[in-house]
């Protein structure tokens, strides 16, 4: 509604990571981290429990990193104390999950509602925006791992087409990161997201692999 005083509170937007597109109203304090009680739960090892704290008050909205392992960090820049935030500001959250900073919801523009999942026929189905993955009627719980989701991901916008391997290990792992990429690691991480689609549905393989080729989702109709 245009007159909700909802509106006057500042956002916060996940960016390039498995929050992307979804964003939370700032009133009064949000921790971010891995535990399940914090108002933005990133479910990464790389991030620690109670990770980072968004804390407003009356000279603007304070960010302050937790102690966290990987660390805060505020425009590229490690947040080794509390920093007031300025719109448009990007946080990145151990270097897995960033979030933009936005001063008023006010500004933000309307959006469409959420679709449960991507417009996608088959019996698995993925919601990218949520991180969500359901086979038939069931949801996979808990969710998928940060680099699991990527992948599978990858190969359901390209659902039917062969992905080769290197370029799959590109977009999951980022280009300079992929380069230390053994295939081990890929055929690892392969294998996890097959046992974790299979405790659903134990009957169909969905990840197949093309030999001298790489790698294609079969998602049969439900």
């Amino acid at each position: 509604m245009e007159n909700d005083s909802s509106s006057d509170l500042p956002v916060l937007i996940g960016q390039t990571g498995m929050l992307n597109g979804l964003r939370w109203l700032i009133n009064g304090e949000l921790t971010i981290g891995r535990d399940t009680d914090c108002g933005v739960v990133i479910a990464d090892r790389q991030v620690s429990r109670y990770h980072a704290r968004l804390t407003s008050s009356l000279k603007g909205l304070l960010l302050e990193d937790l102690g966290s392992k990987n660390g805060t960090y505020l425009n590229g820049k490690l947040v080794s104390e509390p920093a007031y935030l300025q719109d448009g500001d990007i946080i990145a959250v151990a270097l897995v999950q960033n979030f933009v900073f936005i001063s008023s919801d006010a500004t933000m523009p309307m959006e469409s509602p959420l679709p449960v999942a991507n417009v996608r026929t088959g019996r698995l189905r993925l919601d990218a925006r949520s991180r969500r993955v359901w086979i038939g009627q069931q949801e996979i719980l808990p969710p998928l791992s940060a680099p699991q989701f990527r992948l599978l991901q990858i190969l359901y916008d390209q659902q039917g087409k062969v992905v080769a391997r290197q370029d799959l290990i590109t977009a999951v792992w980022g280009e300079e990161e992929a380069v230390g990429i053994s295939e081990q690691a890929m055929d690892a991480l392969v294998r996890r997201l097959r046992d974790r689609l299979s405790q659903l549905d134990p009957k169909h393989p969905y990840v197949i692999t093309v030999r001298g080729h790489g790698l294609r989702l079969d998602n049969p109709e439900d």
